[in-house]
């Protein structure tokens, strides 16, 4: 069954950091691009970032451009998306998905496998 999981979500003050971990099961990710999203309430999803199968490419939304990192490590199936200096707009629901793309891109666009998310709360 091919599965993600994301951890690390929590509630952090304005100013604070988290770090998103996304893993797989089921398949390996060195074919997939992969992309965070976030959906906050009564808003619709948006992508936040993603990055190519090898992480060579890597996108950013413009809200978070220079605060928000993302990273993989395929030889331990994993994503990370590292946020710093958050801010309360920043509080949603992350989900991370797989995206069956060619190599050395991604565009938020052809996703497969979509993980069932973890809440991010940014509040003093």
């Amino acid at each position: 069954q091919l599965q993600l999981v994301e951890s690390g979500g929590g509630l952090v003050q304005p100013g604070g950091s988290l770090r998103l971990s996304c893993a797989a099961s089921g398949f390996t990710l060195d074919y997939y691009a992969i992309a965070w999203f976030r959906q906050a309430p009564g808003k619709e999803r948006e992508g936040v970032s993603c990055i190519s199968n090898s992480g060579g490419f890597t996108n950013y939304a413009d809200s978070v451009k220079g605060r928000f990192t993302i990273s993989r490590d395929n030889a331990k199936n994993m994503v990370y998306l590292q946020m710093n200096s958050l801010k309360p707009e920043d509080t949603a629901t992350y989900y991370c998905a797989a995206e069956r793309i060619y190599p050395g891109v991604c565009e938020y666009r052809y996703l497969e496998v979509w993980g069932q998310g973890t809440l991010v709360t940014v509040s003093s």
